[in-house]
């Protein structure tokens, strides 16, 4: 297949899902998650097992992220700063003896996020995300003696983020700490699927020198196509087994995954490589 005659498509369409996500990003008020706005954060736990979903509709007007803790009868609700603090307490108590009298619950842990330590984890979660990307332009240019390499798939891991991150911005999902994790998650995938191809393209460059580079290039991702579909599938089977039946807990870091294991696979052949091929012809 001709992977690099199908780049100038790819980058149109890859130029336009970018818009789509710094609209995303920028246009619409990000839903912060309590880590970095600040909020309450409330562990309760129930004498006998209580249904989250029916746990959820008595609280819904609290809007509360509920995350259970499977076979201990205990949960963790983070509400924002909005809610009223001296009142929050005998509120969940008297939604619960109202909802579940024949279950009596405790509140077992009781603690305020305040707004500073959310500025510091927002700063903190930066520093970490550009870390990586210098990390990233050393290791690919040590590896492959030349800084191209580095800086294409730098490139297409910021196209990977960027992209997620705006599409997780679109379904309103809270933007937390487990999904920064994510986000981190996804730049190792990509850029080792990357690896993998470039160090293939190395090998034919080294081998074919009398054949084109763009028949060199596509038979170097073609060569190493059997082994990003099969990774990248099994790998999203898993995630998608997580986010199935996973729980509320890791609902959103699951999604996370699912979206960038896809743009990562389609960067890695159709962002990162014709990159370096541009920069070599």
């Amino acid at each position: 297949m001709k992977f690099i005659e199908l780049r100038k498509t790819a980058f149109a369409a890859s130029g336009a899902l970018l818009v789509f996500a710094l609209f995303n990003i920028f246009a619409k008020k990000i839903n912060w998650g309590i880590d970095f706005t600040g909020g309450t954060i409330v562990q309760v736990k129930f004498e006998k097992k209580a249904a989250i979903g029916k746990l959820r509709k008595a609280l819904k007007k609290l809007k509360p992220v509920i995350q259970e803790f499977p076979k201990t009868n205990s949960f963790i609700l983070k509400f924002s700063l909005s809610i009223n603090l001296p009142d929050l307490q005998k509120k969940l108590m008297d939604i619960f003896a109202k909802n579940f009298p024949q279950n009596p619950a405790s509140i077992e842990r009781f603690e305020m996020v305040g707004p500073v330590v959310g500025k510091f984890l927002i700063k903190a979660a930066l520093y970490a995300f550009l870390g990586a990307l210098f990390g990233i332009i050393v290791y690919v240019a040590i590896r492959f003696k030349g800084n191209i390499w580095g800086f294409a798939a730098v490139i297409a891991l910021i196209h990977d983020i960027t992209i997620t991150f705006g599409i997780m911005c679109f379904t309103g999902k809270s933007i937390d700490l487990i999904v920064v994790t994510g986000l981190l998650f996804i730049a190792g995938y990509s850029v080792n699927d990357t690896i993998v191809i470039y160090d293939r393209i190395r090998e034919n460059l080294k081998k074919a020198e009398r054949k084109k580079n763009s028949e060199i290039f596509n038979t170097s991702i073609t060569q190493t196509l059997s082994r990003t579909i099969i990774t990248s599938l099994t790998t999203l089977m898993v995630v998608l087994s997580l986010f199935l039946f996973g729980g509320e807990i890791i609902h959103d870091f699951s999604l996370t995954l699912l979206i960038g294991i896809v743009i990562g696979t389609y960067s890695s052949i159709f962002i990162a490589s014709p990159l370096v091929y541009i920069s070599k012809r």
